[in-house]
């Protein structure tokens, strides 16, 4: 156990301050602080030694040097296990700091601002406070590090018990302040790196991930698992989304909840999905919230069973009073908003009640992730997301039979569902909601048998999408037979000739958009 005698703090994120200095001054802690930290705690009441007093110097070129003092590091560095270390700060009368709490300039949050400048970004690379913090955290036989204020706690009980802080204690912050600089300092090099290679995937990427949370388990029940937080990432995602209501999140809902969340906020109109093992099961827009969740538990009924539910817009009465009809069960909902009545219906009245996940991602009308990324054995996989939708002016009627102008809701709907279908993907669609999806096969014959039969009757005039070619007119055949009215697809085989020609047999119009929609 280390006493506590001397505190250095100078901190950018004033919350939790004032408690901790308070609980210091109440344990006999002299503090020594700068600029506005200084103010702030001054302005509460409480005593703090001014550096600039200490040190002899005072604070200049606008505040970039403060602690950079012989004083203030060696009174950090100094080991207390070496009389010839204690003689020396003793001969030039510096004071030993037993605690530093500093965290650093608000770089990454200034640099995702929208329209800030690269003079502003560059101000907020923090110089003194990563040395302070790298000092103490190599001293710490000797000294406690705090960086975030969810340290201060622990920090005040252990002086408040024990009169100081255990080794267990600076170890554990060591550790912890380490990441913290490691992390800062990777925001900055992203930074300059991206303005350097114009765009282009970096020589070198570097991925920081916090913990945000131990799950039950992963996919399956042997099987550990974690909940990771990306901070760079500033676009609603289940990760900093609010948990309204229900249980815990599994592995699997979190899966689910994201293909449900990726799928909705590519609409403009009200819109809403139904996934099953990640894969959507329903999906529809329409001009209410209501109806497009009709549509999509419609899609789908038996494998809708136990989903999850995606949608776009805040969930009101009249949505809530939909999915609280007998015989649904619903595992988790995610959405940017939910009116309070509705939380109430969903949460009371079905027999799932308060079960029910209700997940609050706020907004989704900003960027999206620009960047897919995917972890394989010894390494990771990165390539530009999936967003760029083809414009319809440059899709092409490949076949002698037009396009009725009715059926480009349902061709665009069509289009953009099968690019979050997984691979060999077909969907059929009517009406702008999905009726039948085929996904994740072999052949793709087999996908366009499956979404056929997952339509059942409904397939009698509704389009198909499919997210690549057909290599064989096999499949145009068996859509013929269900009713399927008009297909689009990127086109590019050899045999895209036989292929039209099989569409124009049937008198099926085909549309080739000259862009792929694989998802493995």
């Amino acid at each position: 156990m280390v006493p506590v005698r001397n505190a250095l703090i100078s901190v950018s994120d004033k919350m939790g301050l004032t408690d901790l200095a308070a609980g210091l001054r109440a344990a006999g802690v002299t503090i020594y602080s700068t600029g506005g930290t200084r103010s702030h705690l001054e302005k509460s009441g409480i005593d703090v030694e001014d550096v600039a007093d200490y040190t002899g110097f005072p604070e200049m070129l606008d505040g970039r040097v403060k602690t950079l003092h012989p004083r203030i590091f060696a009174g950090i560095l100094a080991r207390r296990d070496r009389e010839d270390h204690l003689d020396t700060i003793a001969e030039h009368d510096i004071e030993p700091f037993d605690l530093v709490v500093v965290n650093l300039y608000p770089f990454a949050a200034t640099a995702s601002r929208s329209g800030v400048t690269r003079e502003e970004c560059i101000e907020q690379i923090d110089i003194g406070g990563p040395s302070l913090v790298r000092a103490a955290a190599k001293n710490q036989n000797d000294v406690a590090i705090a960086t975030s204020p969810e340290q201060y706690s622990e920090i005040i009980e252990q002086l408040q018990s024990v009169g100081g802080t255990t080794s267990e204690l600076r170890r554990q912050l060591a550790a912890e302040a380490f990441d913290h600089t490691a992390t800062y300092d990777r925001a900055i090099a992203d930074y300059l790196q991206g303005e350097s290679v114009g765009g282009e995937f970096p020589q070198t990427m570097n991925v920081t991930l916090r913990r945000k949370t131990q799950l039950r388990y992963g996919e399956n029940p042997h099987q550990r698992a974690a909940l990771y937080s990306d901070h760079s990432d500033r676009s609603a995602n289940l990760v900093s989304a609010r948990q309204i209501s229900g249980k815990e999140l599994s592995y699997n809902n979190l899966l689910d909840l994201d293909a449900a969340l990726d799928i909705v906020r590519g609409f403009a109109d009200p819109a809403a999905s139904v996934i099953k093992h990640n894969n959507p099961c329903g999906a529809a827009t329409s001009k209410t919230l209501a109806d497009a969740v009709s549509g999509a538990m419609a899609g789908d009924p038996l494998s809708a069973f136990g989903s999850v539910v995606g949608m776009n817009r805040t969930v009101d009465v009249a949505t809530a009073e939909l999915l609280c009809e007998p015989g649904l069960f619903i595992e988790a909902i995610v959405a940017p908003d939910f009116e309070a009545s509705a939380v109430g219906l969903l949460t009371t009245r079905p027999r799932w009640k308060d079960n029910v996940r209700l997940m609050q991602v706020g907004r989704l009308d900003g960027d999206a992730p620009k960047v897919a990324r995917r972890f394989i054995s010894g390494g990771m996989l990165v390539q530009d997301a999936d967003r760029m939708s083809s414009s319809s002016l440059q899709w092409k009627t490949v076949t002698k039979t037009p396009v009725d102008d009715e059926l480009w809701d349902d061709i665009s709907f069509g289009w953009e569902m099968v690019r979050h279908v997984k691979s060999n993907a077909i969907v059929l669609a009517k009406d702008t909601s999905l009726i039948g999806v085929g996904a994740g096969q072999m052949s793709r014959v087999d996908s366009v048998e499956i979404a056929i039969d997952k339509a059942g009757d409904r397939s009698d005039g509704s389009i198909l999408a499919s997210d690549a070619f057909f290599p064989f007119p096999d499949s145009i055949e068996a859509a013929a037979k269900a009713g399927v009215v008009a297909i689009i697809q990127p086109g590019g085989s050899r045999r895209d000739d036989e292929v039209i020609a099989a569409c124009d047999e049937y008198e099926i119009p085909m549309v080739f958009t000259g862009r792929r929609h694989f998802k493995h």
